[in-house]
């Protein structure tokens, strides 16, 4: 290795969790912080957390009957436009003439 190209190792490096964990490790930082180590990760202390995926589902299957109902109201409305529209237009009569009116 060459000289004075590498960082400063410490061999007793002080890590501290937020659960007030301390450990004693190589790193080339001095003191370190860190917010969950294995004295209070539920995968390690047996203490996990289940979530409440049903709530989520629920909201999801709420969101999607929400555009669902959203998207027939504004079919509905398309469609009463289309009427608005259509009752705007002229009628045009059609006049039938009989072949009797033609020949005089």
């Amino acid at each position: 290795m060459k000289d004075g190209i590498h960082p400063k190792y410490y061999s007793k490096a002080k890590i501290s969790c937020a659960c007030g964990a301390e450990f004693s490790v190589g790193s080339t930082c001095e003191k370190i912080q860190v917010e969950i180590c294995s004295q209070c990760h539920p995968l390690f202390t047996g203490k996990e957390k289940l979530l409440d995926i049903a709530g989520r589902v629920d909201k999801f299957r709420e969101r999607v009957a929400a555009a669902k109902k959203f998207s027939q109201v504004e079919k509905l409305k398309g469609e009463d436009v289309e009427r608005e529209e259509q009752k705007k237009k002229p009628v045009k009569k059609l006049v039938i003439k009989d072949a009797k009116d033609k020949a005089k």
